[in-house]
């Protein structure tokens, strides 16, 4: 029997929700090749994997080393899991998948870690990378840009009104001290940079989010994985996005609206319409019992939508 004491580290947001919206009007049983393409700590792939007849498959991705540990875990045999992005839903091939979904949330036992670095509640190193086997942590990074880009980094990822002051504390710091290299020091330098802070939230909650959506380059990622989707989903299948933040939600809401409507040529205009893509089904958010019980759940948003007869 599978061991499930390190599951009760993460609680899955919107589990259910997300798992009868993916598999809805596929049956009892359902077959074909499914896709979680954000695999965290598993909890939507085995309820996924509950659900699915015996010729269903799942197929998985991440780019974190320990969810790769986790997946590891799973022995079903309908189950596989690559250590990728969810921009390689590209190399999947066309009209392939039943289904596809995709929860972007950071997952608690990611957060929890300080050895990760993802939280100013601990101490921890300045790394915020998913992919710890490759890249650059955020402490490189903050070592050898310059103001500008701080600056504009913390401004576009974060919505940080304070991004300029942060971005010259940083330099500061750096020319003072040398390079930023813990949590605990770049949480000090914020909350000295912002002057007034919102209620309820760490003044450092914007700066953290920005630098860990650029290092991980997490919304150009989500918008080549959208536009695989449209090639990878076979007609009928449905797409599946559980966003935390306004920056993601607005990208998968302006890419479910574009493809749900029927596109004109103004260069030709007698010619037919190019017929719409995708059908905006629903948008759902966690009920208060379920962010009573996981206040992480409160900002997460759910957007579903089916892909049309359309070929891919």
């Amino acid at each position: 029997m599978e061991d499930t004491t390190s599951l009760l580290r993460h609680t899955t947001v919107l589990l259910d929700e997300a798992v009868d919206a993916l598999l809805g009007g596929a049956g009892p049983s359902p077959a074909g090749t499914w896709v979680d393409a954000t695999f965290g700590r598993g909890g939507h792939s085995r309820r996924i994997l509950e659900r699915l007849g015996p010729q269903g498959r799942l197929v998985a991705f991440d780019k974190d080393p320990e969810a790769i540990q986790e997946a590891a875990r799973i022995t079903d045999a309908r189950f596989s899991i690559r250590h990728e992005g969810f921009r390689h839903l590209t190399d999947l091939p066309a009209a392939s998948a039943a289904g596809i979904l995709m929860d972007l949330g950071v997952s608690s036992p990611q957060i929890d870690s300080p050895g990760r670095g993802f939280s100013f509640r601990f101490d921890g190193p300045l790394d915020m990378r998913m992919d710890t086997t490759r890249g650059e942590s955020v402490a490189d990074w903050l070592a050898s840009a310059d103001v500008g880009q701080i600056a504009e980094v913390i401004r576009e990822y974060g919505e940080e009104r304070f991004a300029g002051p942060i971005a010259k504390a940083i330099v500061a710091w750096r020319t003072e001290r040398g390079p930023l290299r813990t949590t605990a020091e770049l949480a000090q330098l914020v909350a000295g940079a912002v002057k007034t802070r919102e209620a309820g939230q760490n003044p450092a909650t914007r700066t953290f989010q920005a630098l860990r959506i650029f290092i991980n380059a997490e919304l150009e990622e989500l918008q080549v994985a959208l536009e695989a989707s449209l090639r990878v989903l076979a007609p009928g299948g449905r797409l599946v996005v559980i966003s935390f933040h306004s920056l993601e939600d607005r990208i998968a809401k302006q890419f479910i609206a574009q493809h749900s409507k029927e596109v004109y040529d103004r260069r030709a205009p007698f010619a037919a319409p190019q017929p719409m893509r995708l059908k905006a089904l629903e948008r759902i958010k966690p009920g208060a019992a379920e962010v009573e019980a996981n206040p992480r759940a409160r900002s997460a948003v759910m957007r579903v939508a089916e892909r049309t007869e359309v070929a891919a």
